[in-house]
Order: C-alpha cells, then sequence, then structure tokens
C-alpha cells in the first residue's frame, strides 16, 4: 500500500515527497518495509526507466502501458507551493541522498525478485495441420506463437525429441520471428506419425498435434490389416515441465504368472527414465483389475530407484487378475499389464469343494452384519450343498459358526453380535465329501450404528470449536415417552433359508435408544407371534429363520424403551418364502480361437436377464475325456478371456458357466474343439491374392423356412471350401423388392451367427425381400453368397412341416453314400415324425425321383447303398407329421458315387492288454485338420465312454468300459479336407465277440488236454502226470507241494515232453508226510496255467482236483467231530472213503450199539461218502462216547468220539454266540433294538448297558430295548451282553442320529399252520423287494419291511396280508412321515 504526502520546495520548479511509507506484501520469508524520505519527481521517472533494461527486445503493447503509466503519473499530481528554511532544506538534501542509495538498492531487488507483469505464456495463433501425402514427397509443417519472453520451440515425433541437427538429411527446422516450421523430407511409409510442436517459456507451455499419413502403394493395405489405429495409441503425451520431458521405457517385464493357495510370488518391472534428474523420483503405482493396491499384510510394494517390485504374500484366489504397473512422471505416465493366476491349493479330503473367496461384509450395525462371498470355481466331487460362515472376534482367535444348516445362497445375515466390538469372517464350502478348508479372512467391521461410524470417520464435517461455556437446561419433555411405530418396513432380503427385514426408527423416541421386537402373522390367520421373545434387537434390520418354504408371511415391528413398548407398524402385507433371486441363465455358445502356443481367446454371449452378476467361470477339457479344469480361479465379467497355461498342441474344448449370489448356471454348450498352438499371421508383404485364398467361399441354397406376418426364418447351405480354416459364421444382408425395382442392402445381424439358419425379425408384412449371406473365417469374409428369390413376408397356413435344412453327405464310396439332415425350423402344426430320402440320377428328368425307403425313417441320416460306381446323385429329403409329408429340401448333389483313392475305412483292434479300439487313418492331413468322432452320426456328449488320442494322420477311440451302452454306428471325419470319413457299426454280436476276444488277451490260458492225475506203479512209486493241448517251446514248469517249490533229487523225478505236451512227476515212496496238494504251475509268456491234485489231508479247497484213496479197503477221511448248526443243533459228522455196498457202517454210544429201530437211528445220514448224526439241542443226557465202525472183506477202521468233557463248555455257548446283529425299528411309540437268537432258554442271561432309564425283555426268540419318544440325548452306543455263565457274547449298537432319519423298519410277528403266505401292500397296492423296499420274512415268524430314505412320499396306509389255505388275515396302520422344517409338526411319528 503506498501513502503520499506532497508539499512544495523552496525551488519552484520542483516538487518533493514528504513523510512517504512504501508497504509491500509479505514474502514467504519476511515482511518488507521501507520507508521513504523525500526525492523528486526526475528520481520516480528513472526509477521506472530501469525496470527491464537486459531486455532486447520489446512489443508494441509493452511500450504503449508504460508511456500510459507515467502520463497518468504525471496528471494525477496536484503540486502544492509552501516556503521553507535553510536549516530545513539542508536536512532534507541529506535525506534525500539517503533515499536514492536506498531506491537504487530497491530497484535491483525488485528486477531479481519481481518479473514484468506483462509477460504472458506462449499461444498457438496458427496451429500446423495434419497432411496426407505419398511416398517419396516432401512435408512441411508450419505454426505461428506468440508469447513473452520469447518461448522456446520443440518438434516431437511419437513423443520422441526430433534433433534435427543430427539429422539434416531428413529434418529443417526453421524459426523467424513468431513463424516456425518442420520440414521432412522424401517421406517414406515409417514417416507416418503423430508430430507433436511444443513451445515453452517461464510463463507456461502450449502444444499442438498434426498427423501426417504416408501413404504407400504396395503396404498400405496390410499396414491397416496388422497394425490397427489402436496400437498406435500412447500409453501417455508428454508435457514439458520447466523445460524437461520426461520418457519412460520400461523393461525386464514380468510375465503372466501362476501361483498356488498359500505360495509367496513377487512380480518386477525395471524402470528407465531419462533425462535422470538428481532426487527425482516418479510415482509408482500398482493395479489389480484397474483397482490400486494399498499396501497391507498381504501386498508390499517396493521401489528401488530402477526397479519397482510388489510381492503378494500367502496368495489367495483373490489375488487372481491383471496386474498393471503404472510409472507417473511430470511428463506423462507409462505402464505394463499382465495376468496373474492363483490356483486352489490341494484338497485335504478328495472330494470336497475348494474355499469360497472375496469375503465381504456390508450393512453393518449395532448387532447385525450381512456376509457376501463368492463360490468357487471347483464344486468337487459333487454340488455343493451349502456353506458355512464363521466368526471371530478381533483379538482373540476363537472361531464360532454363525449357522448350523448350510446355506445355499451366498449371502448371510449375522445377528447376535455385540455393539462396539470388532469381528471377521470366513465361509466354508460343503458337499456330499466334506467340508472346504476356510476362505481368506474379511476386513475386520465394527458392530456399531452406522452414524456413529460415519461421526468416527469425519463425514458428518469439522467438531464446533471448544467454548468453555456448558449450558443447562431442562429436562426433555420426552423422557419416559413410550416410543412411536417404525416406518417403511420392508423386506430386503428373501431367500429359502431366511427372510430379512429393514425399517426406519420412529420420529417420537426420547433421548434414550429403542430397541425393536418384531412379530409374524402366517397369511390366512389373525394370530400374531412375537419372534424375539427373549431379547429385543437394537439395529433396524432383523433375519427371520426357520420358515416355511413356500408359504406366505406378514411381518411389523414394534419399538420398545424403558417407558414400555409401542404400537406395531403397518403390516408388509403376505410375503412368500422364497428365493427373490434366480439363477443365472447359460451363458451363450463359446468361440474359443488360437492365441500363443500355451493360450487360448474364448468369446462367449453374455447370459441373458441375469441380476447381480459375479462373473463367469471358463473351463476346458481335452477332447475325448470328462474331465474338466478351471481357467480361471475368481470370476472374470467380461465376455472374454484369455486362458493361459495350456499345452501345446492339445485338443481342448471350452465352456463357461455364470455365478451370482443364487449359485450356478448351467454351462454353455461346448465350443468347438481347437488345437493350442499360435495363431496365423499374415506376413508382411505377402501379396494380397495370397491372404483371399484364406476366405471361405460363398454360401448357397438360400430358402425360406418359415414366415410369419413380421418375421421370416431363412436357410443355406454352408460354402463348399471353407478356405482351409473352420467356418466362424455367417452375416446376413437383405433388401427390399418393389414393383421390380430393389433397394440397398443392409446388414441384418451385426455378430456372426454359428448356424445355418436366421430368423429375420422387424419385417413388413406383404413386402417382398430378398437376402444374401456371406460366411465368416478366420482370415476374413467371404463374397456374398447369390440372392434368394424375392420372398413375401406373409404368414404360412400350412399345416405340414417345411423342408428339412443342412444337407450334406459323408462316406462317400463306390455303391454307397451317407446322407444327413436338420429338422426343418416350421414343424406345422404337429410335430415331425419322420422323414423320406428320395434319390435320382443327376442326367434324369424331374420325374426320376425314387423313394429310398418306404417307412418313415426316425433319424436325421441314413446310407444309401446300391449305388453305381461312377454315376452321380441328387438327393432331397421331405418331412413328415401327422398332417402330412411337407415340400422336399433344396436339392444336395450331384454326388459322385466314386471312393477316394487312398481311402482307409474305420476297424477294430484289441490289443494285447486287451483293450478294444476302433482306429481310423488319413494320409492327407492339413494344417488345422481334426479328428472328429461321432455316434449316431451326434456328437458325443457322454465323453465318459470312450478316449479320443489323435496322434498326426491316426486316430484310435478307445472304449472305457464296453458294454450294451455303446451299440451303434460310430463315424469319424477329417476337418479341412474334401469330406474324408468312415463308420463303425458295433452290434451286440460284435460287441460279444470283441469281449470274449478282449478276455482272451487280457487272461490268457494254457489249455489242457487232461487234468493231473496220478498212478500207483510198482514197488511203491507214484506217478503224477497231465497233459499239454497247445503250448510254445518257451513253455516252463513249476512244480510245487504244499506251496513249497520242489526240485528234482532223490525223493523226485521230473520230465517234461514238448513233443507230446506230457508233464511227469515220479515220487519215489508215499509217506505220512506227503498228505496235502501237488500243482503243476505253467507259464508260457503271459499265458498261464494251473492243476493240482489233493491227496488224503484235511479240508482244504479242492479245485479241479481228483480225489484218491490209498487205502485197500473202507477207511475214514476225516474222523468223527461235531459242530453246531445255525439253528443250535449238535451235529456228529465224519467222512469215509472207499465203500461199497457190502460195507456194514455201525454207530454205537456208550458201546451200546444204534439198532435201525432205535428212535436215534432216523438222525443218522449219509450223502456223498459224509455220515452225519443229528442229536439236537444238546443236554446232559447226550454226553457219552460215540463210535463209528466200518468194515467189508477188504478191511475195517473206526473212528471214536467222547462228546462227555465238551457238554458243559458248548451246552450254552452256541446258543448266545446265535444272537444276531442289534437292528433297530421304528415304532408309534418310539426306537426299538432287538437282536434274534435262534433258540432261547432261562439259563442264557441278558444285560444291556445304556446311559438313561430304558425298558427291555424278551419276546419269544427276541431280545429287546424300548426307547419311548426318543430325543437328542438317547443318542450314543447300546451293548448288549449275552452270557452263559461261562464266556459271552457282546453286541454294540452306535445309535446316533441316521439310525430313524433315513431308514423306516416295521416288523410284525406272523402265526400259522400251515405256513402261511405274507405280502404287504400300500394304499391298496401289494409291494415288492427292491432297492427301495426290502421284503423279509425270517423264520416262518418274522415278517419286516424297510424303506430305505424315507420322504413325505412315503406316507400312507400300509397293510401286513397273512393267508394260507384256512383263511386270510390283515393288519392295517397309517405311516405319516413329516419334514422337520414344518413349523407345526404332528404327534405321530414315523
Amino acid at each position: 500500500m503506498l501513502f503520499l504526502y506532497l508539499e512544495p520546495s523552496e525551488k519552484g520548479s520542483s516538487v518533493q515527497f514528504l513523510s512517504h511509507t512504501l508497504c509491500f506484501g509479505t514474502c514467504s520469508c519476511c515482511h518488507i518495509l521501507l520507508v521513504l524520505h523525500r526525492f523528486s519527481h526526475e528520481v520516480v521517472r528513472g526509477l521506472m526507466e530501469a525496470r527491464e533494461e537486459d531486455v532486447t527486445e520489446e512489443g508494441i503493447n509493452y511500450v504503449a502501458m508504460r508511456n500510459l503509466f507515467v502520463r497518468e503519473a504525471r496528471e494525477a499530481m496536484d503540486v502544492k507551493v509552501e516556503k521553507k528554511t535553510r536549516t530545513k532544506q539542508v536536512r532534507e538534501s541529506a535525506e534525500r541522498l539517503q533515499l536514492g542509495r536506498t531506491m537504487d538498492e530497491w530497484s535491483e531487488f525488485r528486477k531479481k525478485m519481481n518479473p514484468d507483469s506483462l509477460t504472458h505464456p506462449p499461444e498457438f495463433i496458427v496451429k500446423p495441420r495434419g497432411q496426407t501425402v505419398w511416398e517419396g514427397k516432401t512435408v512441411k509443417l508450419h505454426c505461428t506463437v506468440a508469447g513473452w519472453p520469447k518461448p522456446r520451440m520443440a518438434w516431437y515425433k511419437n513423443n520422441v525429441l526430433i534433433d534435427a541437427k543430427a539429422h539434416p538429411e531428413k529434418y529443417t527446422a526453421e524459426s523467424n520471428y513468431n513463424m516456425h516450421s518442420l520440414e521432412i523430407k522424401n517421406c517414406d511409409f515409417l514417416d507416418t506419425a503423430k508430430y507433436h510442436v511444443s513451445a515453452l517459456n517461464v510463463k507456461g507451455e502450449a502444444s499442438s498435434v498434426a498427423n501426417i499419413v504416408i501413404k504407400s502403394r504396395y503396404l498400405s493395405l496390410f499396414f491397416h490389416i496388422l497394425f490397427p489405429p489402436s496400437l498406435h495409441s500412447l500409453s501417455c503425451l508428454l508435457h514439458p515441465e520447466h523445460g524437461v520431458t520426461f520418457e519412460t521405457t520400461i523393461i525386464d517385464k514380468f510375465e503372466v504368472a501362476f501361483g498356488r493357495e498359500g505360495e509367496t510370488m513377487s512380480l518386477g518391472c525395471t524402470v528407465i527414465i531419462y533425462p535422470t534428474v538428481k532426487k527425482y523420483q516418479p510415482e509408482v503405482v500398482w493395479y489389480r483389475n484397474s483397482v490400486p493396491l494399498k499396501p497391507s499384510k498381504w501386498v508390499h510394494t517396493h521401489w528401488s530407484g530402477e526397479r519397482a517390485t510388489l510381492t503378494l504374500i500367502h496368495l489367495n484366489k483373490e489375488d487372481e487378475g491383471m496386474y498393471t504397473l503404472r510409472i507417473n512422471t511430470k511428463s506423462g505416465f507409462d505402464s505394463y499389464s499382465a495376468y496373474v493366476f492363483v490356483r486352489d491349493a490341494d484338497v485335504e479330503v478328495e472330494g470336497v469343494p475348494v474355499a469360497p473367496l472375496d469375503v465381504r461384509c456390508h450393512d453393518a450395525n449395532k448387532d447385525y452384519v450381512v456376509v457376501t462371498w463368492k463360490q468357487p470355481a471347483v464344486e468337487g466331487s459333487s454340488s455343493i450343498l451349502g456353506y458355512y460362515i464363521d466368526r471371530c472376534e478381533v483379538g482373540t482367535h476363537h472361531w464360532a459358526q454363525c449357522n448350523d444348516t448350510p446355506v445355499k445362497y451366498a449371502r448371510f445375515p449375522v445377528t447376535g453380535l455385540v455393539e462396539g466390538r470388532s469381528y471377521i469372517f470366513r465361509v466354508r464350502a460343503l458337499n456330499k465329501a466334506g467340508v472346504s478348508r476356510p476362505s481368506r479372512v474379511s476386513e475386520a467391521v465394527v458392530a456399531m450404528d452406522p452414524s456413529d461410524r460415519a461421526r468416527l470417520r469425519g463425514k458428518t464435517g469439522p467438531s464446533a470449536p471448544w467454548t468453555g461455556m456448558i449450558k443447562f437446561t431442562e429436562e426433555d419433555s420426552t423422557v419416559g415417552v413410550v416410543p412411536g411405530e417404525p416406518t417403511d418396513v420392508v423386506v430386503t432380503e428373501a431367500t429359502k433359508s431366511y427372510v430379512v427385514l429393514a425399517w426406519k426408527p420412529p420420529v417420537q423416541r426420547g433421548h434414550e435408544g429403542v430397541m425393536y421386537y418384531i412379530e409374524k402373522c402366517m397369511s390366512g390367520t389373525d394370530t400374531w407371534q412375537r419372534v424375539n421373545t427373549g431379547m429385543p434387537v437394537k439395529s433396524p434390520r432383523f433375519a427371520l429363520f426357520d420358515l416355511a418354504e413356500g408359504k406366505s408371511y406378514s411381518f411389523r415391528v414394534r419399538c420398545c424403551n424403558s417407558a414400555g413398548v409401542g404400537e406395531p407398524s403397518e403390516s408388509t402385507g403376505d410375503i412368500t418364502v422364497g428365493d427373490k433371486l434366480d439363477l443365472p441363465s447359460a451363458p451363450g455358445n463359446p468361440v474359443a480361437t488360437r492365441n500363443t502356443d500355451t493360450s487360448v481367446v474364448v468369446f462367449w454371449a453374455a447370459s441373458k436377464d441375469v441380476k447381480h452378476l459375479a462373473g463367469y467361470y471358463i473351463e476346458c477339457s481335452v477332447v475325448g475325456t470328462d474331465d474338466w479344469v478351471p481357467c480361471n480361479n475368481k470370476p472374470v465379467k467380461q465376455t472374454r478371456f484369455v486362458c493361459h497355461g495350456l499345452t501345446t498342441g492339445a485338443n481342448l474344448v471350452f465352456r463357461v458357466k455364470a455365478v451370482n449370489a443364487a449359485g450356478y448356471s448351467q454351462s454353455s454348450s461346448n465350443s468347438d474343439a481347437v488345437v493350442v498352438q499360435a495363431a496365423i499371421w499374415v506376413p508382411l508383404g505377402a501379396c494380397l491374392s495370397s491372404l483371399t485364398t484364406a476366405i471361405p467361399g460363398k454360401p448357397s441354397g438360400v430358402t425360406l423356412l418359415e414366415a410369419v406376418k413380421d418375421y421370416m426364418v431363412l436357410g443355406w447351405t454352408a460354402p463348399a471350401n471353407n478356405g482351409g480354416a473352420d467356418v466362424r459364421g455367417y452375416f446376413v444382408d437383405y433388401r427390399t423388392v418393389k414393383g421390380g425395382v430393389v433397394g440397398k442392402w443392409h446388414e441384418l445381424n451385426h455378430q456372426a451367427l454359428t448356424t445355418t439358419s436366421y430368423k429375420a425379425e422387424n419385417l413388413k408384412e406383404n413386402v417382398f425381400y430378398q437376402f444374401q449371406v456371406r460366411a465368416m473365417n478366420m482370415a476374413g469374409v467371404s463374397k456374398a453368397s447369390l440372392p434368394s428369390a424375392a420372398l413375401e413376408c406373409k404368414e404360412w397356413t400350412i399345416t405340414v412341416p417345411g423342408a428339412p435344412v443342412g444337407l450334406h453327405v459323408l462316406e462317400v464310396r463306390d455303391t454307397s453314400v451317407v446322407v444327413l439332415w436338420e429338422p426343418p425350423v416350421f414343424n406345422g402344426r404337429t410335430p415331425v415324425n419322420g422323414y423320406y430320402l428320395d434319390i435320382k440320377e443327376a442326367s434324369a428328368g424331374s420325374d426320376g425321383w425314387k423313394a429310398v425307403h418306404e417307412k418313415a425313417n426316425k433319424m436325421k441320416y441314413m446310407k444309401v447303398t446300391g449305388l453305381k460306381a461312377g454315376t452321380s446323385y441328387v438327393f432331397h429329403v421331405r418331412a413328415q407329421n401327422l398332417a402330412g409329408v411337407g415340400k422336399p429340401s433344396a436339392a444336395l448333389g450331384p454326388i459322385l458315387a466314386q471312393t477316394r483313392p487312398g481311402t482307409k475305412e474305420i476297424y477294430v483292434d484289441v490289443d494285447d492288454n486287451g483293450v478294444i479300439s476302433m482306429i481310423f487313418e488319413c494320409s492327407e492331413m492339413k494344417e488345422g485338420s481334426e479328428f472328429v468322432w461321432s455316434k449316431n452320426y451326434q456328437a458325443i456328449t457322454d465323453t465318459s465312454r470312450l478316449t479320443i488320442i489323435s496322434e498326426k494322420g491316426k486316430t484310435r477311440a478307445i472304449f472305457n468300459s464296453p458294454s450294451l451302452e455303446d451299440l451303434g454306428t460310430f463315424s469319424c471325419v477329417v476337418t479341412n479336407t474334401d469330406g474324408i470319413s468312415s463308420s463303425y457299426t458295433l452290434t451286440e454280436e460284435g460287441l460279444k465277440r470283441l469281449l470274449d476276444i478282449s478276455h482272451e488277451h487280457k487272461f490268457p490260458v494254457i489249455p489242457f488236454k487232461s487234468q493231473m492225475a496220478m498212478d500207483l506203479l510198482e514197488k511203491g512209486r507214484v506217478r503224477f502226470w497231465t497233459q499239454l493241448e497247445k503250448y510254445t517251446s518257451d513253455c516252463q514248469v513249476e512244480y510245487v507241494f504244499n506251496d513249497v517249490i520242489i526240485t528234482q533229487g532223490k525223493k523226485y523225478t521230473m520230465n517234461f515232453d514238448k513233443s507230446t505236451g506230457i508233464i511227469e512227476m515220479f515220487m519215489d515212496s508215499l509217506e505220512v508226510t506227503d498228505e496235502g496238494t501237488f500243482t503243476f504251475n505253467l507259464v508260457d509268456g503271459k499265458a498261464k496255467g494251473t492243476t493240482s491234485l489233493v491227496l488224503i489231508g484235511d479240508d482244504k479247497c479242492v479245485s479241479e482236483t481228483v480225489f484218491c484213496c490209498l487205502s485197500a479197503g473202507p477207511h475214514f477221511v476225516e474222523y468223527l467231530d461235531f459242530t453246531v448248526t445255525p439253528a443250535c443243533d449238535v451235529l456228529l459228522k465224519c467222512k469215509i472213503g472207499n465203500v461199497k455196498r457190502e460195507t456194514e457202517i455201525i454207530w454205537s454210544k456208550d458201546a451200546i450199539e444204534i439198532a435201525e429201530d432205535d428212535e436215534d437211528s432216523q438222525k443218522i445220514e449219509m450223502k456223498d461218502g459224509e455220515l452225519t448224526f443229528n442229536i439236537g439241542k444238546i443236554s446232559k443226557q447226550d454226553a457219552g462216547v460215540y463210535e463209528v465202525f466200518l468194515r467189508d472183506e477188504r478191511g475195517k477202521d473206526k473212528s471214536t468220539f467222547n462228546l462227555t468233557d465238551a457238554v458243559l463248555v458248548f451246552v450254552h455257548f452256541p446258543l448266545a454266540n446265535s444272537s444276531s446283529e442289534i437292528k433297530v425299528v421304528s415304532t408309534e411309540h418310539g426306537i426299538i433294538l432287538y437282536s434274534m437268537v435262534t433258540y432261547y432258554n432261562e439259563d442264557l442271561r441278558v444285560g444291556w448297558l445304556h446311559k438313561y432309564r430304558v425298558k427291555s425283555g424278551v419276546t419269544g426268540e427276541q431280545l429287546w430295548l424300548k426307547i419311548n419318544e426318543p430325543t437328542e440325548k438317547d443318542k450314543g452306543k447300546y451293548t448288549m451282553d449275552v452270557f452263559d455263565g461261562k464266556d459271552g457274547v457282546k453286541r454294540v449298537f452306535d445309535l446316533s442320529g441316521k439310525a430313524w432319519e433315513e431308514s423306516l423298519n416295521l416288523t410284525g410277528n406272523v402265526w400259522g399252520e400251515p405256513q402261511p403266505e405274507v405280502c404287504w401292500m400300500k394304499n391298496d397296492r401289494e409291494l415288492l423287494s427292491d432297492d427301495r423296499y426290502k421284503l423279509k420274512f425270517e423264520a416262518g415268524k418274522f415278517a419286516s419291511i424297510t424303506i430305505a430314505s424315507v420322504t413325505t412320499a412315503d406316507s400312507g396306509k400300509y397293510a401286513l396280508v397273512v393267508k394260507n389255505k384256512y383263511g386270510t388275515e390283515a393288519g392295517e396302520f397309517t405311516v405319516s412321515v413329516y419334514n422337520p422344517d414344518d413349523e407345526d409338526r404332528g404327534a405321530g411319528k414315523p
């Protein structure tokens, strides 16, 4: 601020300043205050003229402004004359000298600190203009720039500085006054670029851009094909900052990376910044899926000045995504991106799902929070049944499960939190195989009111300053008032498992907090039931569980405080319990294209009408298998994904499924098979004709398939030549036809069609249209087909079906051909039920058509036989429904009946391991050709039946498990060829023959003419021998006795005569120690053979043996012994040998012969050389010595058994041991555990071990224990001890819940003589025993039915019907099965 006081001096010619004070504004470090005493007007003018003396060039505007400033200053002077004394004048002169020195110093300082206020930044008056010229020409860019001080100019090409002095032969840069130019000499194709001119001075910077395009007569086309404009755009534009332009280069880049959960991964790049400025560091930012990453315990970043590193600690699937490194400088930025895949860790239990991911918390309140997550990519061996949510209070390590029943919805409200405490959450998935590992924990969330959380975060604005005053007010009149009713009660979420309510707190609630009670009312009633009777909730949110699915409820809310409970809110109205969010629809057909040697690009159409889409999972599978592997473990939302990490050369198919909170969609259809290899690139400089050879041929036969008022369905035939690559799709064009005048062509579809038919919609009725079709493959789009005839958009009224479409042939041979087609788009009034195939020779007229078959063919293919070699034929097909036969399809042909030279057929092979496979070979494979197998000329959907292996020109289809399911016609087509194909029909007879051959190859057996036999020779020698039927010279024999290999020596002599196939072994003498099994083991390559002979010995398993007796007379093979039958009868038995009809057999007890007329003689039997004596239920009277005598003229033998010592030991033990395992049966009163004993008497003591009071007893031969009204406390292990006085039997049963939850057993006791017939009825219909109903009738007394996996469908009226010749009787009862989820349970229990 400037204050001036003027007074006249003694000299009238001058004016002096008195007591002047000049004060400037502040700088950053101090205030400047200058005091001016007196100085003349000339000093002021000199000061003004001294400014910017170093400036040699001034603008006209600057000079005019200076002169104007001086003139106005002079005119503003109001001169005032005043007389002064001599003393005063001397004092003022001294002050004036001092002021002059001070002003000189101030002038120098001002020159340094305050530049001229009239300077201004650069401004483009005329900007450079873009130009397009031919090669070899010269281009000159001009611009005009204003600015002060004079700006410095710089030219850039694609943000790279142009040094004209270093390249004078190419560039010339000139600057004359304010005119600037850049001349580019002898332009070539590489000079096409963005040219950027920059003007810079101390006031700022300005820039302008011009595009220069150099046209090449030879390379212009290929430039646009290989280098689209998007590749020319740079990641940043450089903006000079104080004269420095930073250029950023990223090298040593990280590639696509693969990690596994739990591992640590580092990503890094080396960054070069030019020029190097001391102490200047760029900003380094890492992104994941375009979201900046912040350092945390999972993410560490580091910048060394040259290398940027990102470290991911303990990888989880949440870390998967596109990672981007961005380097920000003052001149712009540069970035680099690559994808990181995170695979699942190995599961602990085979078949369990992998962990869920992306656990988040929402809508947190005082005691409530909503937890969400995303489903994993791999469900395991079975579908996911639901999820468990765990919570843990921050600062502790105790995890508590939030839900008892798994929830299938990927969103769950957690209640019961403690206000003010922090929690973290995790989720586990469950399927039939078990529970997955837990997910990564969520971020911590505080259970508190949202308004309090907002205040803590500072969202409510700055706090009012503390004034030091405390204001006292009277008590508010609202204290002690019952709160009002809540408002806006709505259902925010509704699933099968829970319903979430939300509302607004009441306006009238006093200063104290309010809590809430929730009430529900079932639809159709007026009874309101309070849900949270125990404790009111604090949050205006509440989740209700245990509601019956499909039923309707109304809800309302009441507020409460210390004064009481308020009035209820308005009801929500009827809300039906069920999922409000539907599963997403299946994505569209995926299209897979080659990318690199280890990656494939997959495109697909988005799911339609899907809500809250979480993303898509992509899976791949090797062709011919059913093993699907996820390509991504974190769902992606875009409809394009690059699948990395694939095996080079693998033949894969892909499918996609969508996922939202409700679950997974159905998988899309499989993509076409694609081989993992680098994409085909057209080389720069290749001629245009070589490019067009890869374009497919024109489609043909555009016909009308169906017509309605506003749409028409078109069909066409695929091009005969696909250009060497599979056709990827079609484009349809249309034009109108009015009075013979055609209009312009317009596109109908913008996305390629994958089928040879299309529904053209939004057409006008009674208007004529023409259509044409173009095909597309990976090389480009074909020329358009011939236009169709003029077709009228008019609704068809015919009742018969339209014409079939898509006719084509396979397996063209001299005498046969296979014709295939697709059903008509228009079915008529009823569905198509058959087809007729017609044929004629190509040279015949329209009357030459003949039917190939008489009866309608329901298949969409037919093999035509009986053709003449070298003759051409034409085919068409007609469809039939109940109304009649429709019009024929477009003619297919002519087809020449001729077998291509070198054609091979599919043949069946059975290898040495018995593997059955079909083999097809092709010697005309091209690049991109593939073998495609089908069954009954349809794509093979069940890939578990066949394994396809293709190598070079040979393919093998291996039957994994041949069975009757594999019967049919298998065909194989070679793509990208002229229809090379073949087929093989597997019949039931052929399958049996192949299975027999397979078994022979798997298990070859050496055939025997005769099994091992034995001859007794002179002097006690024994000869063992056998003879082979088929063998080779490599056949080897191993001689074994009682599993011990024996060799030739003094006792044994062996001989194998390979001319006759006789194998012999001689034994010098026979001793008691020679009892046992003699075996010849033979090995002939893979074939094996065994033959054995058992001499007299203990009771061993005899297979294909000859029993030989070495005694001359009758003798005992097995001596007398006893056994106990399942009926607890004691049976004496022995085996005898070499007996005749004349041989006497005598039984005795205690030396008293049992005569034929004795009662005990009825208990003696002989069968197959075995004697038995059935004593029956043993008692002490049966004790004694039993003997059996054998005798005839050849000799005699005797066997004795003493039963006296065994009576006490075995009298009761067999009875106790006969008890069955404990079983469970349900009754109307509860559960009965029981065990059946074959025989029971009073000496058998039975005891039950259990925890709680129950009732036990014996009924007939059933030992039982009853549990009335069973509860959870009755679960556990139950033990039954059956004691016989010396030893006992223990039976244990684990009653753990599934005993009565999964099956129902009903038992009835039946009596009758003769034994009655038993049958079970349900709702008056007889039940038969199968996997679900198991019917038993045991011991002629106990009839039972067991129902597996009881459901509500098993409720009904059951009856046990028994009948014999004396009558019929039925026992009826009702079984009611209740769903445990129902709120109102009936009193009856199954």
